[in-house]
């Protein structure tokens, strides 16, 4: 709608178009999947096979750990489990010698020429066997897990990737020593950039009046003409702030912050790749809308009856008309027309203001 001319007044006609009451909030962008990739494995980073901006697939190898200290770890704990099978082998070998024996000195004794001390002797060394036999099975069961964990952490020396995405960043370089002890190193951070999440930040003030599936659009500030729209996936249920440890103890959380705000997540697909980690965006929340309503600007409003009645000069073969109307959704621009007005009809503006009053 262009304002014209008529005479000395302003006028506008109205037609119809979209208005929208919105919620404004920013946000950050974030992939919807994000990984660091770590190694947990202690070693040097032999051989990176990605650089930054690669494109993986799970499972795809992506860097290699010198695995020495892993395959020497591996050798030992294979030769501490063949050590503990022979052990046992010895054991039940030994066993079956005291067994016999205890079988002769039960017989002796059965037939009265024995004596009680071999028989007692033959019993405790068949016994402690028997005992030793449990040991080395159970030195065998503990030697195949350390060969089980030395085969994972030679496994471990192959890093690939656990998701489908992009690598978004290098964290380590090739030839840097990875020690794994206390924390897990990145080595570098793999994203899913087909799918982006905007946490947003929504004021107290404004908190009620949003809620879950309500449709909302935004634009990055890299890129303020392109309009991108989604709906409100989930809202906090309580600020960052209040869910800290310490913010209930803290003597300096006594008074209450001069801000609030509630965090929003939603979605946003991101197939062109326009969309980058951290971007800022100016989000709108459609907290109510009118589709396809006749509206007329704001500017036209005169004296005002109740809640939703406004008089409105209306232009008419080159004559003023005074009417009544009732609005219904008002954005502070444009306000839809419940009656008193049709498509077409040309309203007068009201004068800009000049110093305490306004022109005529």
């Amino acid at each position: 709608m262009t304002p014209e001319q008529s005479g000395a007044l302003s006028t506008e006609v109205v037609t119809r178009g979209d208005i929208e009451k919105t919620v404004l909030a920013t946000g950050i962008l974030k992939p919807a999947l994000q990984v660091s990739v770590g190694a947990q494995v202690n070693g040097q980073l032999q051989k990176l096979y990605v650089k930054q901006g690669d494109h993986v697939t799970r499972g795809q190898l992506l860097a290699e750990i010198d695995p020495t200290l892993q395959q020497n770890a591996l050798r030992k704990s294979q030769a501490a489990l063949q050590s503990a099978e022979a052990q046992k082998q010895v054991t039940q070998a030994t066993l079956k010698q005291y067994q016999q024996e205890l079988r002769r000195q039960l017989r002796l004794d059965r037939d009265g020429a024995g004596t009680k001390s071999d028989l007692e002797k033959a019993q405790a060394q068949f016994q402690t066997q028997v005992a030793q036999l449990k040991v080395n099975e159970a030195q065998i069961v503990q030697a195949q897990m350390e060969l089980e964990t030395a085969k994972a952490n030679l496994g471990f020396t192959r890093i690939v990737a656990p998701i489908d995405g992009e690598v978004l960043g290098i964290v380590t370089k090739e030839g840097q020593t990875i020690v794994s002890s206390q924390t897990v190193p990145t080595i570098l951070v793999l994203a899913d950039m087909d799918t982006m999440t905007v946490h947003t930040r929504i004021s107290e003030t404004d908190i009620l009046k949003v809620r879950v599936g309500q449709p909302l659009w935004f634009y990055v500030v890299a890129d303020p003409k392109r309009r991108y729209d989604s709906v409100m996936g989930s809202i906090q249920e309580a600020p960052n702030d209040a869910l800290k440890e310490d913010s209930a103890t803290s003597p300096s959380n006594n008074q209450q912050p001069s801000a609030v705000y509630y965090n929003g997540v939603f979605a946003i697909a991101n197939s062109q790749r326009l969309l980058r980690t951290s971007m800022t965006a100016q989000v709108f929340i459609i907290t109510e809308q009118a589709k396809n309503a006749i509206r007329v600007p704001v500017a036209a409003f005169g004296p005002q009856q109740g809640k939703d009645r406004y008089q409105v000069q209306v232009m008419n073969d080159g004559q003023l008309e005074t009417r009544w109307i009732r609005i219904g959704l008002n954005d502070r621009q444009f306000a839809e027309v419940k009656e008193g007005l049709k498509e077409g009809d040309r309203v007068v503006l009201a004068q800009p203001a000049s110093g305490s009053g306004h022109n005529g």
